[in-house]
């Protein structure tokens, strides 16, 4: 039960840092465009990366599998799970899976496009009948 805990521990630490980042993004660059999810997306990836790599069997740091979990799955879960999306997707591109790697990409891309798109359909519906 204590490594669900530091998971969600680190999953709040990562989703207040996604916030702060995302606002002083937004602040400093703008809203036309969404730099502060970019920004995020790109440095999850990088730290979920490094981390995996660094504390992996090879790797220089020597971590516990529950202090790997609260790293990568908690704090960079947190803040973004793009980082997840992105090392799945170069393990399996290392493995030379690059048919399912591909995949994950066009589906992810294409699959989360069509699922916001249609629950902003959903919650239009919603609204829209809010008067009936």
């Amino acid at each position: 039960m204590s490594l669900y805990f530091w998971i969600a521990i680190g999953s709040a630490l990562g989703g207040v840092a996604r916030h702060a980042l995302n606002g002083l993004a937004e602040s400093q660059l703008g809203s036309s465009f969404p730099w502060g999810i970019l920004i995020i997306n790109v440095t999850g990836s990088f730290a979920i990366g490094f981390i995996y790599t660094l504390s992996g069997p090879d790797g220089r740091w020597v971590l516990s599998s529950e202090s790997r979990q609260f790293l990568m799955v908690g704090i960079c879960g947190g803040y973004t799970t793009f980082s997840s999306f992105s090392l799945r997707t170069l393990l399996m591109m290392r493995e030379g899976a690059l048919m399912r790697a591909g995949a994950n990409i066009a589906l992810s891309v294409v699959l989360c496009l069509v699922a916001a798109w249609l629950g902003q359909v959903a919650a239009a519906a919603i609204n829209a009948s809010k008067g009936s």
